[in-house]
């Protein structure tokens, strides 16, 4: 019984760590999402296939902040049924991998727009905006329902290891007080869909943003070459400091966005997977923990600084807040005067 108790102690201890990293990140990531949606909704001239494929991203990365409280418990064992342990692995499972394949779309979209500006109403991706959305949206949701389909480990379930006790007196109580089979992430993803979801699917995506943001920063690198060729005819000095000090400033944020958003998910996979996939031994469920928060909530944030990043998106937001802080100082000053004749 001791053990047992123990055991629930420390899955409440695990639980306010959860809970203490994700709800913050989680609500500022809901919240700037839903204005930055408010501001390409409420503004017709933003209604393209771009901005429709970055409000796309936007709803994934809602749903990726609804989401973010329950991914670190994917890799905590918990007494559940096996369809209940279908849909808190499945479901989150889902979500992200629409959210990686929404980010993979965005980040395409943008390269090919650059490398190709005069033809970027003939693209594909433009005229057919169609079916790159709906493809980033069902691909992950068949690739996630395949253990529904019967790619799992139901035997792994019907065995109920989560007692972490061996002698039959304790466990049998702890099966009482639990009153379900134990739900793990092995009962519901076998190794080798591990194995395709990380190194078939995720590492392709990262490589390939990785991949295409660099591109892109060389085509701007060779575009300011020229210029300060052209500026050096006029020998204008100062607008060839300005467009220098821009271009690293870029360069900075990007290099800066790559450490603290993607540096943090790449060391969470692969150091994850050498704490899930461990046969023998225990895993550090407190740094798979704190891993799995900082490095999805790292990686969720990359939508936010796209869009706070572009002035489409925030002029309106500015502009909203100023009106409702207007029409706040009018109110207010409306009660003071009638105050002050009462």
């Amino acid at each position: 019984m001791a053990a047992v108790m123990r055991n629930v102690s420390g899955s409440n201890v695990e639980a306010q760590l959860i809970y203490a990293i994700t709800l913050p990140v989680s609500c500022a990531i809901i919240l700037i999402n839903l204005l930055i949606i408010l501001a390409i909704t409420c503004n017709r001239q933003l209604h393209n296939s771009q901005n429709y494929f970055f409000l796309s991203l936007l709803v994934a990365d809602l749903c990726t902040g609804v989401a973010l409280p329950f991914i670190p418990w994917m890799g905590l064992n918990r007494p559940l049924s096996f369809s209940s342990c279908l849909l808190v692995h499945i479901f989150p499972n889902f979500l992200f991998l629409a959210f990686l394949f929404n980010l993979v779309l965005v980040h395409y979209e943008r390269y090919r727009s650059i490398m190709s500006p005069l033809q970027r109403g003939q693209l594909w991706l433009h005229r057919r905006f169609v079916l790159p959305l709906l493809a980033v949206w069902m691909l992950p949701l068949l690739f996630a329902l395949l253990p529904a389909f019967g790619w799992n480990n139901k035997a792994i379930h019907d065995r109920n290891e989560c007692c972490p006790v061996t002698n039959s007196t304790a466990r049998s109580n702890c099966v009482a007080l639990s009153g379900e089979r134990c739900c793990t992430y092995r009962s519901v993803f076998p190794n080798a869909f591990i194995y395709l979801e990380v190194y078939g699917l995720l590492a392709p995506a990262i490589l390939s943003i990785a991949a295409m943001t660099l591109r892109v920063l060389w085509i701007t690198r060779e575009q300011l070459r020229d210029i300060q060729r052209l500026q050096r005819a006029v020998a204008n000095r100062e607008c060839r400091r300005r467009i220098e000090m821009r271009y690293a400033c870029c360069v900075v944020a990007v290099s800066l966005a790559f450490l603290t958003c993607w540096v943090p998910y790449i060391v969470y996979t692969h150091v994850g997977m050498e704490f899930l996939l461990r046969r023998g031994g225990k895993s550090n469920r407190i740094g798979h923990i704190v891993l799995s928060c900082v490095g999805i909530g790292g990686i969720a944030v990359v939508p936010l600084l796209l869009g706070l990043a572009n002035r489409e998106y925030t002029d309106p937001v500015k502009k909203l807040f100023r009106k409702l802080r207007h029409r706040y100082r009018h109110r207010s000053v409306q009660m003071d005067t009638s105050l002050q004749f009462s």
